[in-house]
């Protein structure tokens, strides 16, 4: 009985740190202004609460990166076409990048934070492990692709969180037009883009 406080504490106290670390993030110019002293001040909780609960900004923000991106990982794994099992290859292919691509989108300041973290190179961080694994599966059943490793790797380059803030916030391109490019950049690597005109 006396154990049961200190884990419904720790919950609460994980599910606080989350949600103040998920509005700092979103709202800061750059995500090296956001600090472990800020985001415990802003859940009103210590820093060590902070530190024995993430271990560091590291995992904290690791932490906030895959709690945002479940709902993404749900519709992959068992959600409906085009993005769940059973799409045709090419189409999951294409679906899978722009959800990607609208997420890096949607969460900048986070992944930007994630990408910049240092402890690993980005290639060999976990949730890239995942989604490279996950593409190049993908990638496998096309039709006379025959190196889906290295496409996977080239394809995945193009969602990268430091290339989508520079196109999109700093040279200002807009959301929908970067959605195309990638699908165009997508159908041309998958080998079902149209035959552009000579003339």
């Amino acid at each position: 009985m006396t154990e049961r406080k200190p884990r419904k504490d720790a919950a609460r106290n994980r599910a606080a740190v989350l949600a103040a670390a998920d509005a700092l993030f979103t709202d800061c110019e750059s995500p090296d202004d956001v600090t472990m002293a800020d985001v415990a001040a802003a859940a009103g909780v210590g820093k060590g609460t902070l530190f024995r609960a993430f271990g560091d900004r590291v995992g904290l923000v690791r932490a906030l990166y895959e709690a945002r991106l479940e709902p993404v990982g749900r519709a992959v794994e068992t959600g409906p076409p085009p993005l769940g099992p059973g799409t045709e290859p090419q189409r999951r292919v294409t679906a899978l990048l722009d959800a990607l691509l609208c997420f890096k989108l949607d969460n900048r300041g986070l992944a930007l934070a994630l990408e910049a973290t240092g402890h690993d190179s980005p290639y060999g961080a976990g949730h890239y492990e995942h989604w490279h694994a996950l593409l190049r599966s993908v990638l496998e059943e096309v039709p006379g692709l025959t190196d889906g490793e290295f496409a996977a790797h080239a394809l995945l380059a193009a969602v990268r969180a430091d290339l989508v803030e520079h196109l999109a916030g700093r040279r200002g391109v807009p959301r929908e037009r970067l959605r195309a490019q990638l699908a165009d950049y997508a159908a041309r690597v998958l080998g079902t883009a149209p035959a552009r005109s000579r003339s």
